[in-house]
């Protein structure tokens, strides 16, 4: 793997990580618009068929840690 896609690697694993301090520092290092294609993303993974119940779950966690966090 090149530097770029372990780099991906690591944003998605704590962004799917379910502990919020993780995600929320994962997200806060994103700029404005790829922090709303994760968004966009992490809703895609709780509403839409074929994400396994595990992914689900912890997009549904990492969108209220960054939702929460939003207050």
């Amino acid at each position: 793997m090149n530097r770029e896609q372990d780099r991906l690697e690591l944003l998605w694993d704590d962004l799917l990580s379910q502990q919020p301090n993780k995600i929320m520092a994962a997200y806060a290092s994103l700029e404005l618009p790829n922090q709303q294609a994760v968004l966009t993303h992490l809703q895609r993974m709780v509403n839409e068929t074929g994400w396994q119940p595990e992914q689900r779950r912890s997009a549904q966690v990492a969108l209220k840690a960054i939702t929460d966090q939003d207050k």
